[in-house]
């Protein structure tokens, strides 16, 4: 899928602000801005550096100031913000931005195009920036291209000020230049392929801001520094190439060593567009950019960009969505497998950590893991053996340890079900706090938890007798169900029955949540079937949004509708009404086992989701999905630009509705493209 953006759109610097576009090179590396190239995150660069020493993605590069001279004139095509002021203003210059396969930058300047295009080399901590004028006639005068480098070298999460600790002097590089700013940071290598000149100007560009941290509340003024300046003859219809990299690239006079990676790179991704030319194919494209791989090899998932990691609990909810149900079934396996040899006495880690020193701070990273290898064996039932050797062990260990009483804060009662927490702790996924304390309390028995542990026992129930191990065989789990239903049933007339979001010893709360829905959704649900459709309502009428679901109803006195403001108004708006995607997948599977006529409600629900699939997906993160939304219309995105389970979920939701309903699916899509309802 590709997105393109008019001059209107370019040059609407309220709007192009707004957008943004993400490159990445499966190193945990990056590449970012907003549509008109006019970072307004500190976490915006063009290399940003997922780093094992130190640890943690920084920022390198920040920005090019670039400017096309032509004759006497110079006409700036960059842009930046400073106080007051936008400058250079080169989005005026901008006649088209296109998203598809790589990020490409059309600007106008007088009767000459200029093309601009980049690319993250895959595999390589390599940015690769081309360059092509068009439409130049005889009579236009000789052009060259003005390249100012402007560097960050700091940690995405910080800032940085014109400093003497800086070490300004750069050092020759084949046809461009190298710099080592700080020790502690590799050295950065840029260099050019075409006519260029690189003249060492050190100078610092003073008080950049950053629209965004702005109005999030945190520090959002920088100083950059400038190493050089680079100058590169422009031939009309001839391409010029300047790179980024921590490495040397490795040239030869006369040999087109850049170019040849780019159209290399190039060619790769057009022959893969072709497969990715349906909504599902574009949502596992998209999904390809939070699967990295460490230098040790080994797989892991980015929670989202801009500023996740790797968590526990976030990469076995996205990883179906973003290998099995996407065509990856060897990186999903290859995930679980490092998950599980990450587990210590049952737990999973819910943050991983480079050093090994991984957080245990969950209660559900385990218990989602075995959903993980449920989805596994739905979609690759042949690799009963894979989870036999690699898996099975895990779930045996979760469920002794949980069950037995091993883990920190959590208990078993006699009934069989899992008491977690305490007023001062959030060890589910809903874990903002401000000042210290949990803005949505969910200590006791939180309704989802209850649901994944029956789940994780009746599923252990029946790996044991697949795999001949009675010993393993769970009793009692009929009567768990009728406890659960018992404890969490709140019955209301005027509005609808539902499940309570949380039951704390006889006491429950009765704020209507999306956790309610895992009481359905999982493989074996632990509500009986009866109260699914008054379940489902309730739900679809206070938490259904076009864009995911609400994470509690407005009715509540604690809702909040808009995520904004400062770090404490925003936590406490992170789960009082705003809106996540990732539980478009629970709604999907709670709906399709519900619905008398599963081909309506399939309908239903595509056109509900339609500003979702449509409007979103050229908005915020161009192509992705993001991490969150507000809680009343319009819904304005927000939080990560592209949140690996935001668009795992989606993928999996649109995979279920399809499989239920094939034409009814297959009718919308096809209406999708022609830009209908």
């Amino acid at each position: 899928m590709k997105f393109r953006f008019n001059k209107p759109t370019c040059q609407n610097i309220r709007k192009s602000l707004r957008k943004e576009w993400i490159e990445t090179n499966g190193l945990g590396d990056y590449a970012s801005s907003s549509l008109i190239c006019c970072n307004t995150r500190k976490y915006h660069g063009l290399l940003v550096a997922d780093l094992e020493q130190p640890v943690g993605k920084h920022v390198l590069l920040s920005t090019l100031e670039e400017s096309l001279l032509v004759g006497d004139r110079e006409l700036f095509f960059s842009c930046r913000k400073h106080p007051g002021v936008y400058y250079p203003r080169g989005h005026e210059y901008l006649h088209e931005m296109e998203i598809g396969e790589w990020p490409i930058f059309r600007y106008r300047l007088g009767e000459v195009t200029l093309c601009r295009e980049l690319m993250l080399i895959p595999g390589r901590r390599l940015l690769i920036v081309r360059y092509e004028v068009r439409g130049a006639g005889s009579d236009t005068p000789p052009m060259s291209l003005r390249v100012k480098p402007l560097l960050a070298f700091r940690h995405a999460d910080h800032l940085t000020h014109a400093n003497s600790d800086l070490r300004p002097e750069t050092f020759s590089a084949p046809s461009g230049f190298s710099v080592r700013p700080y020790p502690a940071l590799p050295p950065l290598f840029m260099q050019a392929q075409g006519e260029a000149i690189f003249d060492a100007l050190p100078d610092w560009y003073r008080t950049v801001e950053y629209l965004v941290e702005q109005e999030r509340g945190f520090a959002y003024q920088e100083d950059l520094f400038q190493p050089g300046v680079f100058d590169i003859r422009l031939v009309p219809g001839k391409p010029v190439y300047l790179t980024a990299s921590t490495e040397a690239i490795r040239t030869a006079h006369g040999q087109d060593v850049i170019g040849a990676i780019w159209r290399q790179e190039a060619e790769r991704r057009l022959e893969k567009a072709r497969s990715t030319e349906t909504l599902e194919g574009h949502l596992a494209h998209e999904g390809e950019k939070c699967l990295i791989r460490r230098s040790s090899g080994e797989p892991a998932v980015v929670a989202g960009y801009h500023w996740f990691g790797s968590w526990g609990r976030d990469t076995l909810i996205a990883l179906p969505g973003l290998t099995f149900y996407a065509g990856r079934p060897d990186t999903g396996a290859d995930v679980l497998a490092r998950m599980g040899a990450a587990a210590r006495d049952g737990r999973i880690p819910n943050c991983f950590s480079a050093d090994g020193n991984h957080a245990y701070n969950s209660v559900d990273a385990s218990l989602w893991y075995v959903w993980a290898v449920q989805q596994m064996l739905r979609v690759l039932p042949d690799r009963k053996g894979f989870v036999r050797e690699h898996c099975w062990p895990v779930i045996k260990a979760v469920i002794d340890a949980y069950g037995g009483g091993r883990v920190p804060l959590v208990s078993r009662d006699a009934e069989g079900f899992l008491s977690v927490g305490t007023p001062e702790t959030q060890l589910t996924w809903m874990d903002a706090t401000v000042d210290g304390r949990p803005v949505t309390p969910r200590h006791g028995q939180p309704v989802e938890i209850s649901a994944l542990w029956y789940n994780a026992l009746a599923f252990a129930d029946s790996l044991a007798k697949t795999f001949g191990e009675p010993e393993w065989r769970q009793a009692g789990l009929d009567g768990m169900r009728a406890v659960f239903a018992k404890r969490h049933w709140v019955h209301d007339e005027q509005n609808g029955d539902f499940l309570a979001d949380v039951w704390r010893e006889g006491d429950v709360d009765t704020r209507v949540r999306p956790n309610q829905l895992f009481a359905i959704s999982l493989p074996y649900p632990v509500l009986e079937e009866e109260y699914y459709a008054n379940v489902l309502s309730r739900v679809r009428r206070c938490l259904l949004t076009p864009y995911g679901l609400r994470t509690l109803a407005p009715s509540a006195p604690d809702y909040r509708s808009l995520y904004e403001g400062g770090p404490a108004q925003r936590d406490g708006a992170y789960h009082q009404g705003t809106v996540w995607p990732w539980l478009l997948g629970a709604y999907g599977e709670a709906l399709l086992r519900t619905a008398w006529d599963v081909p309506g409600s399939t309908r239903e629900l595509l056109r509900t989701l339609r500003p979702l699939f449509a409007q979103h997906l050229g908005d915020a993160g161009m192509g992705s999905v993001s991490e969150i939304f507000d809680g009343d219309p319009p819904h304005l995105p927000n939080g990560c630009i592209a949140q690996a389970w935001s668009v795992a979920e989606c993928l999996r939701l649109l995979h279920l509705l399809r499989e239920a309903a094939p034409e009814v699916y297959a009718e919308w899509e096809a209406d999708a493209r022609k830009g209908g309802d």
